[in-house]
């Protein structure tokens, strides 16, 4: 029997402890066979993003749970091995999101022919895939950088970050990163091309960042909440733009653990007074959508023009997916995390 292994999220988190490798369990079910107007998929490569922390839960989010005891969600890029459908040949690579197994069919909605002359087509899944769009149209629509302005970016070395600072830096922005210790901040710095990088770990943190940002923030983009966020507030400059993207150092769904978080009317005071705009935002909002040919134009360029930089960092094997996940919250990854589920 062709076998076909899927990793299924069996349970859910306990709010004690947050997620955890017993939540997951490797399952080998038979490989499915495509019907009339079907395709069989086969997987290249998984992408492993803090998103899904929060579907791992049963809690009230933007998006509705992952199911128990199915293939945990996540996008993928993938080989059509088989096709009965007239679109799609075979060997033609796609992007799709059909979570975390070796194989898959599909009706073709929702696949993305991958443009493999462009760059690896693992980017697909990174730098020119949700994360890259997210970090770009977000950045470019609510954020409005420009010359004379200030950008703060954290978790800049990600694969969302890396993209808003760099979108940033070439729309004439002086533009500052947070890292997790000093490779990832030369990385920015070095690679990347930001103007300074601050060190979230340091022990006189907010202090370097008052120092990088002399004269304050314009735009802070805020990939990870927490602490961090808590020693931005003070150095905010009147109207600026707080862009909430996501929380990755705070586990939403773990009642009382959120760390050193400002609190309401610290937050309220500071919009008061400096008039600040707070934005949350999500990949799928129509007004960021829109702007995904652009995204795919102007990123692409920069890509092939060598002004923009990216950095994967790739773990082999499907059964590896659930302990490299769960590093993400570490900051064990250097780079977009994806998993290599089989050679191209």
């Amino acid at each position: 029997m062709p076998v076909n292994r899927q990793i299924h999220l069996v349970s859910r988190p306990d709010p004690a402890k947050g997620p955890a490798l017993t939540n997951f369990a490797l399952r080998e079910v038979e490989r499915p066979r495509p019907g009339p107007g079907q395709v069989l998929l086969e997987t290249l490569y998984l992408s492993l993003d803090p998103y899904m922390r929060a579907r791992m839960y049963s809690g009230t989010n933007y998006a509705a749970p992952a199911a128990l005891d199915a293939p945990m969600v996540g996008g993928t890029v993938a080989r059509v091995v088989v096709s009965n459908h007239p679109g799609f040949a075979v060997g033609e690579i796609v992007e799709s999101a059909h979570g975390w197994q070796d194989y898959a069919l599909s009706d073709s909605t929702g696949l993305r022919r991958v443009d493999t002359g462009a760059a690896p087509v693992s980017t697909a899944l990174g730098v020119l895939g949700m994360p890259g769009q997210t970090g770009y149209t977000a950045m470019m629509h609510h954020g409005r950088p420009g010359p004379g302005q200030v950008v703060l970016v954290s978790a800049a070395g990600g694969a969302v970050g890396s993209v808003a600072g760099q979108t940033a830096r070439l729309a004439g922005a002086r533009v500052v990163g947070i890292a997790g210790g000093p490779a990832k901040c030369a990385f920015v710095t070095g690679t990347l091309g930001f103007d300074a990088a601050v060190d979230h770990r340091a022990p006189d943190f907010a202090a370097r960042l008052a120092a990088a940002c002399p004269e304050g923030v314009d735009v802070y983009f805020d990939n990870v909440g927490g602490p961090v966020t808590a020693a931005i507030l003070p150095i905010l400059r009147e109207r600026a733009r707080l862009l909430v993207c996501g929380t990755v150092s705070v586990d939403r769904d773990r009642p009382g653990v959120a760390p050193a978080l400002p609190s309401m009317q610290d937050l309220l005071s500071a919009a008061l007074v400096r008039r600040l705009t707070i934005k949350g935002f999500i990949y799928t909002d129509p007004e960021l959508m829109a702007m995904e040919g652009e995204f795919r134009t102007t990123v692409g360029r920069w890509l092939a023009e060598g002004r923009l930089k990216y950095r994967e960092d790739v773990v082999d094997g499907l059964e590896a997916a659930p302990a490299a996940f769960l590093g993400l919250f570490s900051g064990a990854n250097f780079g977009k995390l994806v998993v290599r589920v089989r050679p191209e």
